[in-house]
């Protein structure tokens, strides 16, 4: 019943402080759509129109572009909500996208073969995918108690089929020129095995490998902020016990943190 506690103070508010909280509703609602169309038209034009349909667009070839895939962007993701019956759906299709472009997202910093047409085919069947397994027409025919798999099998479907679907258009599509490789390996210095085509295996060895000690450093970090987080929200709702013991693995989690943090390596260059 915690949860209620806002809309229950909006009850008891005056008028004024009332037409202040519907503004900063409606502000922080508009913040958010803007965003999310701005990032979309952006992608669209500077990494797909510009890198794979007109090398040579003109400044104002590239606005008219991005309106019209904005005014694309919005009608399709208005439609796309007409076929939501509640915010659950959107917050299961948002995870389910994550999980099936998250592989890619991450192995691209380690895989040289990897190329622009990987990550725009993985976001293309990522998106279709998940807008489909969140049908209901096709939901009850793939997932559930009577049908040909469980309800939890749909991230990992979806994480299978755009998997293989972008590991088949790396191989079928050309790998970036070795200048662009060699370009982006010396910004980034990601090391490890996936590049020992384009770097050679000598040059990983002496730089060395510190991406394991960043994994762990996330880790440490992750647990820390987490803990701080609920430590924070036990303690107002006066559970001390939890909040002292949350604290102190917080604690325990900042100092491996600071252990470790000699280990990562930072090039600049």
């Amino acid at each position: 019943g915690h949860d209620l506690a806002y809309s229950a103070m909006l009850t008891k508010l005056p008028t004024g402080l009332l037409g202040l909280v519907l503004a900063s509703l409606i502000a922080a609602y508009m913040s958010t759509i803007s965003t999310h169309l701005n990032w979309g038209a952006s992608y669209i034009v500077n990494d797909f129109y510009t890198q794979k349909i007109n090398l040579n667009a003109t400044e104002k070839q590239k606005v008219n572009v991005g309106r019209l895939s904005t005014v694309i962007l919005f009608l399709t993701s208005a439609a796309l909500a007409l076929l939501l019956t509640n915010a659950l759906q959107l917050f299961d299709f948002i995870l389910m996208f994550g999980a099936g472009t998250g592989l890619i997202f991450i192995l691209r910093w380690f895989w040289w073969r990897i190329n622009a047409w990987s990550e725009i085919s993985a976001i293309f069947v990522s998106g279709i995918v998940s807008v489909l397994f969140n049908m209901e027409i096709v939901s009850s025919v793939l997932f559930g108690e009577n049908a040909l798999m469980q309800e939890y099998m749909k991230f990992p479907m979806v994480v299978l089929i755009t998997t293989v679907v972008w590991l088949v258009v790396t191989f079928a599509t050309p790998a970036e020129d070795k200048e662009v490789l060699l370009s982006f390996y010396k910004q980034t210095i990601p090391g490890g095995p996936g590049w020992r085509a384009i770097v050679g295996d000598e040059q990983i060895k002496s730089e060395g490998w510190s991406v394991p000690s960043g994994i762990l450093a996330m880790l440490l970090a992750l647990v820390m902020i987490y803990c701080l987080l609920f430590a924070t929200g036990y303690f107002i709702y006066g559970n001390l016990l939890l909040s002292v013991i949350l604290m102190l693995i917080a604690l325990l989690a900042a100092y491996f943190l600071f252990r470790i943090w000699h280990r990562i390596k930072v090039k600049v260059f």
